[in-house]
């Protein structure tokens, strides 16, 4: 009995060494493109604002910018080429910056408010 129960444990070692020990699997990515828009945006005003990306009448927001601050601002889930309006809410919900005229989001489109 002794010598079943010393074979056993002997074999379950092994199956377990050669588990822990074996060939894994490895999932190798690649880093993100850099096709997404970006805003290169300046704040002059002394409060913060809120930067919203507007298309077909739907805004998205971007980020909050500090008072005083540029900031470059990635727009994610609106492709570059894409026709857009930005806009620039201050905080306290007073004042609204709108781009006069829709443009046209670029790797680095500069944008500065008042």
């Amino acid at each position: 009995m002794r010598r079943l129960y010393a074979a056993l444990c002997l074999a379950a070692v092994a199956a377990m060494s050669t588990t822990a020990c074996g060939a894994r699997q490895v999932l190798v990515r690649t880093a993100p493109t850099s096709s997404e828009a970006t805003i290169h945006f300046t704040n002059n005003l002394p409060q913060a604002v809120n930067v919203y990306v507007v298309q077909g009448g739907t805004e998205t927001f971007v980020r909050q910018v500090g008072a005083n601050t540029t900031e470059n601002l990635p727009v994610r889930g609106i492709p570059q080429g894409s026709q857009v309006l930005l806009r620039a809410v201050t905080v306290d919900g007073k004042s609204q910056f709108d781009t006069q005229n829709p443009i046209t989001l670029t790797s680095s489109y500069t944008w500065r408010v008042p």
